[in-house]
């Protein structure tokens, strides 16, 4: 029996005075509330109602009984309010998951940002390389690269995240600039051991072909700043996210080689652990981020 609906039904009877009043009040026929009523009578092995041709009404254990009842609506209705309410305000704790990277450079400036126009909310800011189970973890909203897999989660489309390959002067001074990704062959490269399949380079030609290059080199990494930092020492060639590598190239510590062969750009997704009643401080925190990604946003990353 589902017990609430059973005392809504009967705190209603009694209101009324109708059985048939009490159902269309709430929505059943009055054989469902006849029966919601009896299993209560039932559970509780006490008669509730006396029931006459000139209606219904309340026994002497009814009139007690619907007292607690009462009571008990009304603590329900202010769950209800609460419950609203913490959905609807941007407060509380907001607990949020993204890479090392991307979250040092790109994300902790605009939670700061998000922070300071919503003083009442407290951010929980997660930086991990490794795949975080939202729900296993706690975490109500993570900024992830790349397509997304079908599953179970909520997703927002933030914005595109390009690549570049580059070198340090000193480098390519030394070694020589490369005219074609086929001659990366001949070239020390800092392989990033997580994205941009590892020892395998991909390309778009000019014309629109792939290439996947093969590629090898001093140094392996999963983290992009160790990576950056090897190109600027003149290790070699580094494959690296614009937001990583662009002030490293407006300083002249480094430069893009190939242009005109592009690298696969990563999509950035807003995930969250479902779709359905997502809560207000996390709805405002990916508004306040997609205005954030606006064409060439990583120029302004740090």
């Amino acid at each position: 029996m589902d017990r609430i609906t059973g005392v809504q039904l009967f705190a209603r009877i009694v209101e009324t005075g109708s059985f048939s009043k009490a159902s269309a009040d709430l929505g059943v026929t009055q054989p469902t509330a006849t029966k919601h009523v009896a299993a209560l009578e039932e559970h509780l092995g006490a008669r509730l109602l006396n029931r006459n041709t000139r209606g219904v009404s309340a026994t002497e254990i009814g009139a007690l009984y619907y007292e607690k009842c009462k009571a008990i609506q009304r603590e329900l209705e202010e769950a209800d309010n609460l419950a609203a309410l913490l959905q609807s305000r941007v407060g509380g704790t907001l607990r949020i998951s993204t890479s090392v990277e991307f979250g040092r450079r790109v994300l902790t400036p605009m939670v700061l940002n998000f922070m300071r126009e919503h003083p009442e909310l407290s951010i929980d800011l997660s930086l991990d390389d490794r795949y975080v189970n939202l729900v296993e973890h706690g975490v109500e909203l993570a900024i992830r690269m790349g397509r997304l897999a079908d599953s179970s989660l909520g997703s927002r489309f933030l914005g595109i995240n390009p690549w570049a390959l580059v070198a340090s002067p000193a480098y390519l001074q030394r070694a020589g600039v490369p005219a074609s990704p086929q001659e990366l062959s001949r070239h020390a490269c800092l392989v990033y051991s997580s994205v941009q399949g590892d020892d395998r380079w991909q390309f778009t030609t000019p014309a629109g072909e792939a290439l996947s290059v093969p590629v090898k080199g001093p140094l392996r990494s999963n983290n992009l700043s160790t990576l950056l930092a090897a190109a600027r020492a003149g290790m070699g060639l580094a494959a690296l996210p614009w937001y990583v590598a662009h002030a490293s190239v407006a300083d002249g510590a480094v430069q893009v080689v190939l242009q005109e062969h592009t690298l696969p750009s990563q999509e950035i997704h807003a995930v969250f652990p479902s779709p359905k009643l997502v809560p207000s401080k996390v709805t405002r925190f990916i508004d306040f981020a997609q205005q954030q990604f606006p064409e060439r946003w990583w120029l302004e990353a740090r």
